[in-house]
């Protein structure tokens, strides 16, 4: 493990103990196979799903009487370490069905929603995805065109939703849509509903080990006790979100460690002229670079962790979090790369895998673009956009 300042002690001891479970599990269950995976872009989602259910991994926050663990979000935070140390996509697979799908569930959903969904996201045995980004939308979700029209004692939702993590397999998606008074409401969807389809993204050279897919609604007919009774307007997706960045500001680290040690072993193997090429000033100057941003990252991640789990995190310090924190790691992905020469273009060695992967990490959930909006309208008070 590599944390130069020792950043993990400061966490607590049950804290602690859970990142050092879910590393171990990672390295024997999931590091030996994560390669092939990528390369076919092939995952076995409901068996790694399941098995994130038994480790807990599956919305850890949520309180044990629904399924999840009731841990804090610091631990919460290193596990998604641990799963992007092995890939962003793995990452991205627990991050949704834990903070997009369980947490709004949880937050906004009423307890016949929680009892019926909860217990069985936790556990993998059932899939949840989040459908909010559109096709026209991206940056700006307020302008949403998906309509849920309220007829009689149903909601009859039409729309289109793009990028949408693990749709193609999910049993039950969260979909974001306009009711008839234009405000943003949250529905549970079983995805077996008539009219509810989720065509599979294909051709990607990111997040290969990530199932991706849209989620199109045609006449999709459900009760009206399927609406999220709690959410209203744009703040709540947002919340979702909010959590789920939460979770990328600690997961990016673990990329950037896993590029960083790959480094740190290739170069002092690696012999040019006689000479290690970790001997070389140059390359030194890169892995020092990539170390103390990882060293920096951390901090600032495990500070988030206490003001979150102290009920005194805002969304513009996610936002500096998630801004640094992925834009380091995409750099230090780089850096790796470069140092592997020919070799790092290969999935033989982890680097150009996460470099890729970071890419759409560096994407979603906000843009560095947008969070830099987001952080200079908390410091001035002024909205660039406007």
């Amino acid at each position: 493990m590599f944390d130069e300042f020792k950043v993990f002690d400061l966490l607590q001891p049950d804290e602690r103990q859970i990142r050092e479970t879910v590393r171990s599990y990672c390295d024997a269950e999931l590091l030996p196979h994560i390669a092939d995976w990528w390369d076919s872009a092939e995952l076995p989602v409901k068996d790694v799903m399941k098995s994130f259910g038994q480790m807990g991994l599956l919305g850890p926050t949520v309180p044990e009487e629904y399924g999840g663990a009731g841990t804090s979000y610091s631990a919460y935070g290193a596990m998604m370490y641990e799963l992007e140390r092995v890939d962003s996509g793995l990452r991205s697979a627990a991050s949704v069905q834990g903070s997009l799908v369980m947490f709004p569930i949880n937050e906004y959903g009423s307890e016949e929603q929680k009892r019926r969904w909860l217990p069985g996201l936790a556990s993998g045995e059932l899939i949840g995805c989040f459908g909010l980004t559109e096709p026209d939308g991206g940056s700006d979700p307020g302008a949403m065109r998906t309509r849920a029209r309220k007829d009689g004692s149903d909601y009859v939702l039409n729309g289109n939703k793009m990028w949408i993590t693990n749709s193609p397999a999910a049993d039950v998606a969260v979909v974001w849509a306009k009711d008839d008074e234009g405000i943003i409401r949250g529905f549970t969807v079983p995805t077996d509903t008539k009219g509810f389809h989720a065509p599979k993204i294909t051709r990607k050279m990111s997040l290969r080990a990530s199932v991706t897919g849209e989620i199109v609604l045609e006449d999709c007919r459900i009760p009206a006790e399927n609406l999220l009774p709690g959410s209203g307007g744009l703040k709540s997706p947002l919340s979702c979100l909010t959590s789920a960045r939460f979770g990328i500001a600690w997961g990016a680290l673990g990329a950037l460690e896993a590029v960083l040690q790959a480094s740190l072993d290739y170069t002092t193997d690696r012999t040019t002229f006689g000479k290690p090429i970790a001997s070389r000033q140059l390359v030194q100057d890169k892995l020092v670079r990539m170390a103390t941003d990882h060293s920096t990252g951390l901090l600032l991640a495990w500070r988030l962790g206490q003001l979150k789990d102290a009920h005194q995190m805002n969304f513009a310090q996610v936002s500096y979090a998630k801004r640094n924190n992925v834009r380091v790691a995409l750099q230090g992905a780089r850096l790796a790369r470069e140092m592997h020469g020919g070799n790092g273009i290969t999935t033989e060695y982890p680097v150009i895998r996460h470099m890729l992967n970071l890419e759409t990490v560096d994407t979603y959930e906000g843009t560095h673009d947008i969070h830099t909006l987001i952080v200079g309208r908390h410091l001035t008070g002024l909205g660039a956009l406007e």
